[in-house]
């Protein structure tokens, strides 16, 4: 067998000396290998200087950014029993349509005509505090009448009083000239005895002045008598009219007493017409309560209570109401360690459950099916153990797509410094923490349309003040 000859065996040393090695072919497969090895080699050290993004992953799942945009239970206002069911589940109901029908069981609601017959007693009490108020003014006019009543009675016992001192006056003056006339009488009376006695004078003439003596002590007696009847009638006058203004001010005070009853009692009627009022507004209020109505629009998602007849609690929610197009944002929870490297603007990478995706988290750039977003909350507190950040559609990415619905699943990560692989491959190995980076530009759009109450929502910017 012949062997084809080497052609490093005129450049190697060793063929002059062994003859064998002039034989020996060199295999090509080793020196391709090693092409290959060295290329590769090099291949990997240029590409430890390629950019790579650093980033802080998370998951998480679709919530809404207004709270009010989140799934509520609607619940019965009022105790009461499951009288018809007006919507099923899945069924879109606008603001303000009946969900359920419900009716008392409460046995002082019972009566059809609660509101009506309340309506009618707060009528009755409020004509009874009319006629009160009568009574009031009829009091006040009957203490009016007193008064005046009572200066005419005591001008009249004024009056009366001082004519009974001129009586007494006039007495006193009649006295002192039956006492004058007495004292004359008596002294003639002596003068005709002494006469008499002389022989003087007749007994006749005695006789007679003993009679006119005996006129003038009458005379004095009766004028005695008078001025002490007149004396006592100026007492009984001035008693009357010391009587007269107590018993004027008995009747007074009795009057007052009669009126601050009637006042009394109107303030309690008044009060009792309060509270009527407020129950009966709150019966009207309440018969409002017996269809339970949709908060706002959107669709019916669970019914929390089944059947016919089943009796509901106060305050206990009845059914799931899902507000229409609500405004989302993703969930995420982010370990404490990588909070501080985010703030509200930050650009995030999302990709959801249910779309297809191909994602090289280092290269956004070069992602399929992730979709962009921005930070816009950033919780103070942790919950449990992680933090929570709510991020909102980016206005500069595509839109996020229609079909994602609220509780979802989503991955998330937040974008941060561009660093070459070989120091992202010895941070990872060394365990560092990504690095620090200032904050990024404020949004330029804001997420939202405005309300019905025409204000817009609030900004990035305006989320990170708050």
């Amino acid at each position: 067998m012949a062997f084809a000859e080497n052609p490093l065996a005129e450049t190697n040393p060793l063929t002059g000396r062994f003859r064998s090695f002039a034989h020996v072919q060199t295999p090509s497969a080793g020196r391709t290998l090693a092409r290959w090895a060295a290329g590769l080699g090099l291949l990997v050290l240029l590409a430890g200087f390629l950019p790579w993004t650093q980033n802080i992953r998370s998951t998480g799942s679709l919530t809404t950014l207004r709270p009010q945009d989140r799934p509520q239970t609607v619940p019965s206002t009022i105790a009461g029993r499951i009288e018809r069911w007006r919507v099923r589940e899945g069924q879109r109901v606008r603001k303000g349509d009946t969900l359920v029908d419900i009716a008392e069981v409460k046995e002082k609601y019972f009566d059809p005509q609660l509101v009506q017959r309340t309506g009618e007693q707060l009528n009755a009490k409020i004509g009874s505090l009319g006629e009160n108020r009568q009574k009031d003014l009829a009091l006040q006019s009957q203490q009016v009448a007193l008064r005046q009543s009572l200066r005419v009675s005591l001008d009249k016992a004024r009056n009366k009083v001082e004519q009974s001192r001129l009586k007494v006056n006039s007495d006193q003056a009649d006295l002192r000239a039956a006492q004058n006339d007495f004292t004359i009488a008596e002294r003639q009376q002596e003068r005709q005895e002494a006469l008499y006695k002389q022989g003087l004078k007749s007994l006749t003439e005695l006789e007679q002045r003993r009679l006119k003596f005996q006129e003038s002590t009458a005379k004095l007696q009766s004028a005695q008598n008078k001025l002490d009847a007149s004396l006592q009638e100026l007492t009984n006058s001035q008693l009357e009219l010391a009587s007269l203004n107590a018993e004027y001010q008995d009747k007074l005070a009795k009057s007052e007493s009669d009126r601050r009853s009637v006042t009394a009692y109107q303030f309690d009627t008044e009060g009792q017409i309060a509270k009527m009022r407020n129950e009966l507004a709150n019966l009207s209020i309440r018969s409002g309560y017996y269809q339970i109505t949709a908060p706002q629009d959107g669709y019916v998602v669970r019914a929390l209570k089944e059947g016919l007849g089943e009796i509901v609690k106060e305050g206990e929610p009845i059914l799931t109401v899902m507000p229409i197009a609500p405004m989302l944002a993703a969930e995420l929870y982010v370990k404490p360690m990588d909070i501080p490297l985010l703030s509200v603007g930050r650009k995030v990478r999302l990709q959801f459950d249910g779309w297809p995706a191909l994602v090289f988290s280092g290269w956004p750039g070069t992602s399929f099916g992730t979709f962009g977003g921005v930070v816009a909350v950033i919780d103070n507190i942790d919950s449990q153990g992680q933090y929570r950040v709510l991020v909102t559609p980016d206005p500069e990415q595509e839109a996020w797509p229609p079909p994602l619905r609220v509780g979802s699943g989503v991955y998330g990560w937040a974008l941060l410094d561009d660093v070459p692989i070989w120091y992202e491959l010895w941070r990872q190995v060394n365990g560092f923490p990504p690095n620090f980076v200032g904050k990024p530009a404020k949004a330029k759009a804001t997420y939202g349309k405005p309300d019905k109450g025409g204000k817009a929502e609030a900004s990035a910017e305006e989320e990170e003040a708050k």
